[in-house]
């Protein structure tokens, strides 16, 4: 699987989280409720001082590695976090980042994208990785998808 190596600035981030694990499909449910959650619940509309209109999955505070807990976090970038409504601000890191570029279904190519990730050899940084949506079609199927990576 194909990538670049880029250097990304601090990014803010503002929405609702929870903690998981990959371990018998418990993250592939709870990041899925977090998302219906995020969409049902109007959050990212009730977001202020959007950066753009793209929605951000953010796995940070990692206990280790890809085996051990995590946060998950629907979110968008912000320009400055004046949000109130219960919503939660975290930073992206700056730093290097491994960038892979994916384009189908949100759901099916982000997950066999991230099967293929784990069975790379990067020298991974388990600090901030994140899926960024560019929301680019009325089709869920033809969407553009980047996944960022933290490399030490």
């Amino acid at each position: 699987m194909e990538y670049e190596i880029v250097t990304l600035t601090k990014k803010v981030v503002v929405g609702k989280s929870t903690r998981t694990i990959n371990e018998n499909g418990k993250s592939m449910k709870d990041i899925g409720s977090m998302w219906q959650k995020f969409i049902n619940e109007c959050i990212y509309e009730s977001i202020k001082n959007k950066v753009d209109g793209k929605g951000i999955g953010l796995y940070t505070e990692y206990e280790g590695d890809a085996t051990k807990p995590y946060t998950f976090m629907c979110c968008c970038e912000v320009t400055e976090h004046d949000n109130s409504d219960g919503l939660e601000t975290k930073i992206i890191n700056e730093g290097k980042y491994a960038k892979f570029t994916i384009k189908g279904n949100i759901v099916k190519a982000v997950g066999e994208a991230w099967c293929k990730i784990w069975d790379m050899d990067l020298d991974r940084k388990y600090d901030s990785d994140f899926e960024l949506y560019h929301n680019d079609s009325e089709d869920i199927n033809k969407q553009t998808i980047d996944i960022f990576v933290s490399l030490n």
